[in-house]
């Protein structure tokens, strides 16, 4: 199994998923990780910089045709992972990770580590609240 963690300096994982830079891809086998690589994620946010979020009349954030080719770039790097592990993330941005058959797992455990350890040991809960 290959699960993606979002995260910007490959220890913490990020609250969002739209504003990490990278994704840290473990490899895990029998409850244990046996790898770790890191890997460039694309993005509509760069840290520092803000955003402006422009919707037609009666769309939903995050599901524009602007948006879902931003996500698919997103997920295009990914595509051979079975989970992504993020603080939040927007409903068109999991939409796009289920359409790629992706699982999202939404946690508030700042450590990759300790938050990879928990999932693995079945422990890590999934705070679907943190959806927006």
């Amino acid at each position: 199994m290959k699960i993606a963690v979002v995260t910007d300096d490959g220890k913490t994982i990020c609250q969002h998923f739209g504003r990490a830079q990278y994704y840290l891809v473990a490899s895990a086998e029998d409850g244990s990780v046996t790898g770790k690589e890191q890997r460039p994620k694309a993005g509509h946010h760069v840290a520092g910089m803000n955003h402006e979020h422009t919707h037609a009349a009666g769309a939903c954030h995050g599901f524009n045709a602007h948006a879902q080719a931003t996500h698919a770039g997103m997920v295009s790097n990914i595509t051979d992972c079975q989970l992504v592990i993020a603080g939040g993330m927007g409903q068109g941005a999991q939409e796009s990770l289920k359409q790629a058959g992706i699982a999202v797992h939404m946690t508030d455990v700042a450590d990759i580590e300790t938050a990879l350890k928990l999932y693995l040991e079945g422990k890590l809960p999934n705070l679907t609240e943190r959806l927006h």
